[in-house]
């Protein structure tokens, strides 16, 4: 696998880590954690952020036969957003995963930070969807990218880390972009998705399922978010 210079001169380890890989997978699943605006600090597998996507992948395996479906997550360099540092990991991650396991249909399932880098990543022809958990989205972030491609923002109605007015804005602006996008809007959850978590988990797997199903009707769900750019509140 390929590796890359870090900022202190080390060659940085693999970015994709490998949870499940079938021998002839169809498609591929991969979380990208959150993190902070700046730090340099080394991304450890211990630290909250990660732990948490750990149900969020279990959740999204649930629904889709184990045997079909690559499972794995982003390691990050640093946890620091810093200078794109988490997109470009997703890009090696991505990169990696073709190594593996040849190239795959992918979702991208990104919580906070890791959902914008999620985003950003979509320019990537590996992937076919994208789902942001709570995103953050500063002023401005690109929507280009994500011409042609399946979004499912899902943010909770009192998360008061991360925007859901942002989250809104943005998902209007890309649709404008040519995305098939939506939003579902968690009734009184919170940005860490410990409120009404068995909500959020069910939300993930119903939505992961019709971001890989391209060509299946998508489930209620789905379509209700994809059916208009105002939030759907569950």
């Amino acid at each position: 696998m390929s590796t890359v210079q870090d900022h202190d001169g080390k060659s940085a380890m693999p970015a994709l880590r490998l949870r499940h890989c079938p021998r002839q997978p169809r498609a591929a699943i991969i979380t990208l954690h959150g993190g902070r605006t700046d730090s340099y600090e080394t991304s450890q597998p211990w630290h909250l952020a990660a732990l948490r996507m750990r149900s969020v992948l279990r959740a999204a395996g649930s629904a889709i036969p184990l045997d079909d479906v690559v499972l794995a997550h982003v390691r990050y360099r640093h946890r620091g957003w810093n200078h794109d540092d988490p997109l470009h990991d997703a890009y090696r991650a991505l990169s990696e995963l073709q190594q593996t396991a040849g190239s795959l249909p992918t979702i991208l399932i990104g919580h906070s930070m890791g959902g914008r880098a999620a985003l950003r990543a979509a320019s990537h022809p590996q992937v076919r969807g994208v789902l942001a958990l709570a995103p953050w989205l500063p002023s401005g972030e690109p929507t280009r990218q994500l011409s042609k491609k399946r979004v499912v923002v899902v943010h909770g109605e009192r998360d008061r880390v991360t925007s859901p007015h942002a989250s809104a804005d943005y998902v209007r602006r890309a649709r404008t972009a040519g995305a098939r996008a939506g939003m579902i809007l968690i009734r009184n959850g919170d940005h860490a998705m410990l409120r009404r978590s068995s909500l959020w988990h069910r939300t993930v797997a119903t939505a992961v399922t019709g971001l890989l199903h391209q060509d299946a009707p998508p489930s209620d769900l789905t379509t209700a978010s994809y059916a208009a750019a105002d939030p759907l509140l569950l």
